[in-house]
C-alpha cells in the first residue's frame, strides 16, 4: 500500500476528537466560507450545471473512464490537450493520484445526508468527519497538510489562524497545544508524530482558520502560470475557495480541474463545468473573462498559491 493509499485509507479516516479550545481572541461563530448572506452574483448557476451535466458528451469533449479510481485515471483530457507531468512527490502528483469514489457516488454532508445539488463531476474518497468543521478552505488546508505529511515534511506543515497566530505542526508533534486565548502555546498534550494524532491538529485548524486568514497566507498567482495546487479564494464572510487538482496544456492555452467542499462540511467533490458542457469537468483558462463555478463565481484575478 502506497503512502497516498495508507493515509487515506480509501476515505476510511475519521476526523479524531481534540481537546476543546476556548478561544477568547477568535470569534467562534459561523465560518468564512458560510453560503449565507451570500448574493445571487456569488451563488448561482446551479440550474445551468444540472442542464450542462444532463448533456450528452460532444465531439472533442472531455470522456469520463468510469473504471478509472484517481484524479488521473478517471477524467481524461480534452482533445488537443496534454495532461501535465508533474515529478513524483510534488503537490501536483499527489492531487492527480487523489482516490476517488466509485463513478456516480453522490456528495454526502458530514452528517451522512446527501446534497441535493448535483454540481460534483466525482467525489473525492476522503473522510469529511462528523462534525461541521472540513468546509471548503479546510478541505483545501487538509490536502496541502496530507500531503507534507505523507513526505515527513513535518515543519512545512503551518497555517495561521484568523487571529494571526501562526500554529506550527513541528510544535504540536512535540506535544504542545494550543493555549485559550489561541495566540501561544501549552505543554498539554503528549509527544506523537502518528496520523491520528495529526488529524487532532487539522481539527484544531479546521476551527480556528478559514477563508479569511489562508488568503492573507497565500500569494497572488498570474493565471497564466497556473498549476495544480493553486487556490481560487475570496477570504471574507461569506466567501469561498476551490483547488486546482489537474492541468493539462494545449494551443489554446491550459484547461484544469477544480475540487471544493462547502458550507456545511461536505465530501470534496470535482466540480462540473456549468457553462460549457462540452468539456466539463474540465475548466479553461480566461472562459468567459471569470471563473464560474456550479456555487460561486471567482475573478481570474482571485487565483493564489503557497508561498
Amino acid at each position: 500500500m502506497n503512502k497516498l493509499s495508507y493515509f487515506f485509507k480509501f476515505g476510511t479516516v475519521s476526523l479524531v476528537v481534540a481537546a476543546a479550545v476556548q478561544c477568547s481572541s477568535v470569534t467562534t461563530g459561523p465560518k468564512e466560507g458560510s453560503s449565507k448572506g451570500a448574493t445571487q452574483g456569488q451563488i448561482h448557476g446551479v440550474k445551468d450545471a444540472l442542464q450542462g451535466a444532463s448533456q450528452g458528451p460532444a465531439e472533442g469533449a472531455a470522456q469520463e473512464n468510469a473504471e478509472g479510481n484517481t484524479v488521473g485515471t478517471r477524467f481524461e483530457v480534452p482533445e488537443g490537450y496534454t495532461r501535465k507531468n508533474y515529478s513524483a512527490g510534488t503537490f501536483g502528483n499527489y492531487l492527480q493520484q487523489l482516490p476517488l469514489k466509485p463513478a456516480g457516488t453522490l456528495t454526502k454532508y458530514y452528517n451522512g445526508a446527501t446534497k441535493t445539488r448535483k454540481v460534483a463531476a466525482a467525489v473525492l474518497d476522503i473522510s469529511v468527519g462528523d462534525r461541521d468543521l472540513q468546509q471548503c478552505a479546510d478541505a483545501i488546508m487538509r490536502l496541502r497538510a496530507e500531503w507534507l505529511f505523507s513526505e515527513k515534511r513535518f515543519d512545512d506543515i503551518s497555517f495561521n489562524l484568523t487571529n494571526g497566530f501562526n500554529m506550527k505542526y513541528s510544535e504540536w508533534k512535540k506535544g504542545k497545544r494550543l493555549n485559550s486565548a489561541c495566540n501561544g502555546w501549552t505543554n498539554a498534550g503528549t509527544a506523537s508524530e502518528t496520523h491520528e494524532d495529526f488529524m487532532k491538529y487539522m481539527k484544531t485548524i479546521f476551527t480556528y482558520a478559514g477563508t479569511l486568514s489562508l488568503s492573507k497566507e497565500l500569494q497572488t498567482k498570474n493565471i497564466e502560470n497556473l498549476e495544480a495546487g493553486d487556490v481560487f479564494i475570496k477570504g471574507g464572510s461569506p466567501g469561498h475557495a476551490v483547488i486546482v487538482l489537474d492541468v493539462a496544456e494545449g494551443p489554446q492555452g491550459k484547461v484544469f480541474l477544480l475540487a471544493q467542499s462547502y458550507m456545511p462540511a461536505q465530501d470534496i467533490e470535482v466540480l462540473i463545468n456549468p457553462n460549457n458542457a462540452n468539456l466539463s469537468p474540465w475548466f479553461k483558462s480566461g472562459e468567459l473573462g471569470i471563473l464560474e463555478t456550479p456555487e460561486w463565481r471567482f475573478d481570474w484575478s482571485q487565483l493564489k498559491t503557497w508561498p
